[in-house]
């Protein structure tokens, strides 16, 4: 495998070898180090002094332009390899997206990931209490319990069959009224509920 491959721009010349790599998340990048092509120079002093001389100088310029040209690969290649070592500590690979991302700013240590996998904890922990008071502060205009009687004793089952009940004078499922006071067959004493509170005799259905 050849890392790289998509976050990098060849800045080579025929002179010689450079590569920029840059950060996938935020795009900064890191220049490598330029590596003259020793073939290139040595055919363009052959190539300068054959202008001046002629004749066999000159044939001798135009073999080294060919060598030149039959390993501008190899050494292009080479330099590439030597580029991507020297970049290797700047930057991280995210084995959950695959993006190569500058170790600096873009690097989540703690969990070995990029940024956008995995958020700094501080952060997400801040985005969601942000996220928490801008909710209770478009809700707190809004009157959320309009027409609810504060004072009066809500229960939150029906006394009858037990439904689970969010106020109301009667009970959604069996439609029976909310509020009615059972006596309690054994002691007398009145209740809501399915039990006696004094004495734990069931209610009459």
């Amino acid at each position: 495998m050849i890392p790289f491959t998509k976050n990098h721009a060849d800045r080579s010349t025929e002179q010689g070898a450079q590569f920029e790599f840059f950060c996938d998340k935020c795009g900064r990048g890191r220049m490598s180090e330029f590596v003259p092509n020793k073939l290139s120079i040595a055919a363009g002093l052959f190539s300068a002094a054959g202008s001046l001389l002629g004749g066999r100088v000159a044939q001798i310029a135009s073999a080294g332009s060919q060598v030149k040209d039959m390993f501008r690969g190899k050494a292009h290649d080479a330099a590439f390899d030597k580029a991507v070592e020297a970049a290797k500590p700047f930057f991280k690979q995210c084995t959950r997206c695959g993006m190569w991302v500058c170790a600096e700013a873009c690097w989540n240590k703690a969990s070995n990931l990029c940024q956008a996998c995995a958020p700094d904890r501080v952060e997400a922990a801040a985005q969601t209490q942000a996220a928490g008071e801008q909710g209770a502060g478009k809700a707190r205009p809004i009157d959320q319990v309009a027409g609810v009687n504060i004072a009066a004793q809500q229960p939150a089952a029906c006394p009858h069959c037990g439904a689970r009940v969010q106020g109301g004078k009667f009970c959604p499922s069996c439609g029976k009224p909310l509020t009615t006071k059972l006596a309690c067959v054994k002691c007398g004493t009145e209740f809501s509920g399915k039990f006696c509170p004094e004495c734990g005799t069931p209610a009459r259905a």
